[in-house]
């Protein structure tokens, strides 16, 4: 009878709590510290299993673990009884489920032992460790842009969508006995191989997908208010495709909500869409269980992500990066508009693998087909980031899509990395062009009719390409002879863009990382992979400043600057690129040709 009674007052408690926490940023809901928790006490626990009511799930307290998640970060360690809960089992989804014993809230259900156990025993995040993110999200300064938050600290693999280790360490049976419950991670409008392809990606990003069924709809409304034990879903991208990972609330007032008890990507401050979830169906089994959840109605923005769990805001807007895929060369064009998250991290991933998921799901998709990608990256402050490129199946094996992917991954990663300043990206707009043909095409050969020449002099260079299963394919290229060229050999380099870019990347130490507007410049001066260029190299040292490329510098300027190479401010080469040439031809191009000619 006493339980009963205990029932009744918490579940008066969840039923009000929308009101009950609003007048202030502390918690109303009586809190029982984790010194007052002993072994064999009762309470209730509360969670979504279908729909977006929270049903009671009995527990028992069987101890406290303590320092088990770190220094000072115990963990209370309860069997949870009930016909539902054990048959399902402690599932992913189930992280944030709030805990009651005599009415108080003592914590969130966050962790499970190992990985096929038979009994539903769960570890409990201390509430008082999870307001410990309250307390620090009142404490940010005002004046803080979401851009600022957006600079996102080292990503550890951890709990949320996650493994917590890496399975071929030492360490790795030790994590399984104690490990968080895994946020299942929904999918929405991708292909299986898309998740596949780029799961390491994801990995190095703090993320390791835990396929969940389910899909976002944040046009649907959802009148029933977040209570603690609602079902919650973090946005990672959302739009014509979607990923979203879903827990449950912990504890909310009328600013803010805590949940899952443990981090989603532990990336401290955060700017990801908060939405309310619908939970379709708990899916039990001994390997992977989960809930089915559907994402729905946006409610804010969750803006801390911690070792102790998430926290969201009510009054947030979450600024997104805007995407925008058309596709030209199919029976109609199509459209892809998305937004995914600004985060060092996440944002290159989620751009690689949206743009190979478009491409692998159009049914004009082939082993043979070339793309021609056109756009730009709008970076708020600084010019737009020019994409201009061609790609084509190459005799490797890997995917034209996957390249492609693989190249705009390396531009975002570029602009996040740099120590400066957080890049505040305002848009992607990319527009390709789908050729149902292999256009790839090798150097085979170059020459020219000269051997000397004198400065000024203009010399045509012949170039013939070996297209795959065509004919060759010759074109001509002009270049003049600068005046101020000395006696003596000139080698002449016949190339793709990318042996120039790679000469430049080598040249400038890819090492080093440039400021914001230096990348971004540097990024604009590659070279299209879809010419073919005539390079004029002379035996003069040339310097390279950031962005800046200074020729055939003489000596005594060279001791000049001598001190800045000191610093690793200037990088030198010892060639000079003293002019350049290029014609476009309709192929992605490979191959590299050198011929010395002599200066008089």
């Amino acid at each position: 009878m006493k339980f009963v009674v205990r029932f009744f007052v918490t579940a008066l408690l969840l039923a009000s709590s929308a009101c009950a926490f609003a007048q202030s940023t502390a918690p109303n809901v009586p809190i029982m510290p984790l010194d007052q928790v002993k072994t064999g006490m009762k309470g209730v626990a509360f969670t979504v299993f279908e729909g977006t009511q929270p049903e009671p799930m009995n527990l028992v307290v069987l101890g406290v673990l303590r320092n088990m998640t770190g220094p000072k970060s115990d963990v209370i360690l309860i069997r949870l009884q009930g016909k539902k809960v054990e048959y399902t089992g402690v599932v992913a989804g189930m992280s944030g489920s709030p805990v009651y014993i005599d009415g108080k809230l003592v914590g969130a259900i966050a962790y499970r032992i190992g990985e096929f156990s038979k009994e539903p025993i769960a570890g409990v995040t201390p509430i008082g460790q999870m307001l410990e993110i309250n307390a620090m999200d009142s404490a940010q300064v005002e004046s803080d842009t979401a851009a600022a938050r957006n600079a996102a600290s080292q990503a550890t693999r951890t709990s949320g969508p996650g493994i917590t280790s890496d399975p071929t360490s030492n360490t790795s049976s030790f994590a399984n006995v104690m490990k968080p419950i895994e946020t299942p991670l929904v999918f929405s409008g991708f292909d299986e191989n898309a998740i596949k392809m780029f799961a390491p990606q994801f990995a190095s990003a703090g993320v390791t997908p835990v396929m969940g069924a389910g899909s976002v709809d944040t046009s649907i409304k959802q009148p029933e208010p977040l209570v603690p034990g609602s079902a919650v879903s973090a946005l990672f991208v959302r739009g014509d495709m979607s990923i979203a990972g879903t827990c449950t609330v912990t504890y909310v007032d009328a600013q803010r909500l805590l949940a899952c008890g443990h981090p989603i990507l532990n990336y401290g401050a955060i700017d990801m869409p908060m939405t309310k979830a619908q939970v379709l169906a708990t899916l039990p089994s001994p390997a992977n269980a989960f809930k089915i959840v559907n994402a729905t109605e946006p409610v804010g923005a969750f803006v801390q992500d911690r070792h102790t769990g998430i926290l969201g805001r009510f009054d947030e807007q979450p600024k997104m990066i805007p995407v925008t895929l058309t596709f030209h060369g199919t029976s109609k064009p199509k459209t892809f508009h998305y937004e995914v998250l600004n985060n060092a991290k996440i944002t290159p991933v989620a751009m690689m693998a949206t743009v190979f998921n478009a491409l692998q799901g159009m049914n004009e998709y082939g082993e043979d087909t070339t793309y021609r990608m056109q756009g730009d990256i709008n970076v708020a402050g600084f010019p737009k980031l020019e994409l201009q490129n061609m790609f084509a199946p190459t005799d490797g094996g890997q995917p034209t899509a996957y390249s492609m992917a693989i190249s705009l991954g390396e531009k975002f990663s570029r602009i996040f990395d740099n120590p400066y300043e957080t890049p505040n990206i305002q848009g992607v707009e990319l527009n390709f062009d789908l050729i149902h043909d292999r256009r790839w095409a090798r150097l085979e050969t170059a020459r020219t009719d000269v051997t000397e020449v004198r400065p000024g002099d203009e010399i045509t260079i012949e170039t013939v390409l070996r297209p795959y299963r065509g004919e060759q394919v010759v074109r001509e290229i002009s270049v003049k002879i600068p005046t101020s060229s000395p006696k003596g050999q000139l080698r002449i380099l016949i190339s793709d863009g990318d042996t120039l870019d790679k000469m430049r990347r080598t040249g400038s130490n890819t090492s080093r990382r440039f400021d914001l507007g230096s990348t971004i410049a540097l990024l604009n001066k590659e070279h299209e992979n879809s010419r073919v260029y005539v390079s004029l190299l002379e035996a003069n040292p040339q310097a390279m400043v950031e962005d800046k490329v200074m020729p055939t510098l003489p000596l005594s300027v060279m001791n000049v600057m001598e001190g800045m190479r000191g610093t690793q401010d200037m990088v030198v080469v010892g060639e000079s690129s003293v002019n350049e040439a290029s014609t476009p031809v309709d192929y992605v191009v490979s191959g590299a040709q050198v011929i010395t000619i002599d200066v008089k």
